[in-house]
């Protein structure tokens, strides 16, 4: 397959501590020789007065003067100006006109042709003309709207546009797919995966576990992601710590990720709940390693309702037992995890699982190693091919192009 030039609209920051499906799929593109210009995240959530947003505002300026940074091979990363105040009129006609103009430029100075853009911006008819590209895919991996400080009417009507334009949607969970498929038949299934060979280190006997985990008392049943409100349940997480004090229940992630107002004084006092803080993602698998099982403790709402969480095959492929919270989009792996209705039942698939005889890693690592970021950007890929009757990787040199920046 000859590649393509592709524009892939984020809503993460390249250089964010825990790498999601916009940067893996920038890298396995670009590894596959598509040439790639990675737009960081425009700021959907109005900022807060906190000292993260502010201190990601102030970083956001600086690189907003300078041209995109090459990171990898066939692959750069744009930090676009934009207004964060998407609700008002007036906002969205300066980030057009910003996004626009800032893309015609930088494309034509990288010498990168509009062939695809692959976007996960819900609001990307806002800033692009979609007319533009040859071909827009569009890789629907959470309901934006339902997170916190979002300007959910607004997104949803525009994201709706979005759908019913783009050529392909790939949808990471089946209410995404099945809310979204009503307004584009074009629209496919395909889960969160993981980095499989990234997460197995976790199974290496040469591989650490670091000096912080390895002195907090086993068995340590730990949770790695974004430690926010609107996704985890605080209230689950203090009925386990106190229903099992001789365990050590970790988190690892950065407090209010998402959701500046995240309270976790629920989890205070209890001397066997540790919060570590971030970990670089390289680091990760040393951090799995240390645990016996992996908690995706999440609450249920209309946001992880329409969520696959990127920790499951990642805690398979380090070879962990998995108990979750009843997740609609895990059911379909209920028999390489527990999925726990109640907190009570919860607590019991834990106890279950730190009782393991490791019978089943087989089958969990089997699971894990069929999802992975490669497999599933080479389905994806076929199945674009398969939609455009051609090789999507060949433009067809006489297909009118029309400007970016217009």
């Amino acid at each position: 397959m000859r590649p393509r030039d592709v524009v892939l609209l984020s809503t993460a920051d390249w250089d964010n501590p825990f790498w999601t499906n916009k940067q893996h799929v920038a890298v396995e593109l670009a590894r596959r020789g598509f040439r790639v210009l990675y737009v960081e995240s425009l700021g959907l959530r109005r900022p807060t007065l906190e000292s993260r947003d502010r201190r990601r505002v102030l970083r956001r300026l600086r690189r907003a003067l300078r041209p995109p940074r090459r990171v990898r091979d066939n692959l750069w990363v744009w930090s676009p100006l934009a207004w964060p105040a998407h609700e008002r009129p007036s906002a969205r006609r300066l980030n057009r006109w910003l996004v626009r103009g800032g893309l015609a430029i930088w494309l034509r100075w990288l010498r990168l042709r509009p062939d695809l853009l692959w976007t996960y911006n819900p609001m990307s008819t806002e800033v692009l003309d979609l007319s533009a590209f040859r071909t827009v895919v569009y890789h629907c991996v959470d309901d934006i709207k339902a997170a916190p400080g979002m300007p959910k009417e607004l997104i949803e009507r525009v994201e709706v546009d979005l759908v019913r334009r783009a050529d392909v949607i790939f949808a990471t969970a089946p209410k995404l797919l099945e809310d979204r498929r009503g307004h584009n038949r074009n629209t496919v299934y395909l889960s969160n995966v993981a980095d499989y060979a990234h997460f197995a280190k976790a199974r290496d006997p040469d591989t650490p576990v670091p000096d912080d985990l390895a002195g907090i008392p086993e068995p340590r049943i730990g949770f790695v992601g974004a430690i926010s409100g609107y996704k985890l349940d605080f209230a689950l997480l203090r009925q386990l710590a106190l229903a099992h004090p001789e365990w050590s229940v970790v988190l690892i992630g950065e407090i209010g990720e998402g959701d500046p107002a995240t309270n976790v004084s629920a989890l205070a006092g209890l001397p066997n709940l540790h919060l570590l803080g971030p970990r670089p993602y390289a680091a990760l698998p040393e951090y799995l390693k240390g645990f016996r099982v992996g908690l995706l403790p999440n609450r249920l709402n209309d946001y992880t309702a329409s969520m696959f969480p990127m920790k499951f095959f990642e805690y398979l492929a380090a070879g962990l037992p998995v108990v979750s919270v009843d997740l609609p989009a895990l059911r379909e792996h209920a028999d390489v995890a527990s999925l726990a209705a109640t907190p009570g039942a919860f607590i019991a698939a834990v106890e279950a699982a730190l009782a393991d005889d490791g019978a089943a890693q087989a089958r969990r690592l089997a699971r894990a190693q069929a999802h992975t970021y490669a497999t599933r950007t080479d389905a994806m890929l076929e199945l674009l091919r398969q939609h455009l009757g051609e090789d999507p990787g060949v433009p067809d040199p006489a297909a009118p192009r029309s400007s970016v920046g217009r």
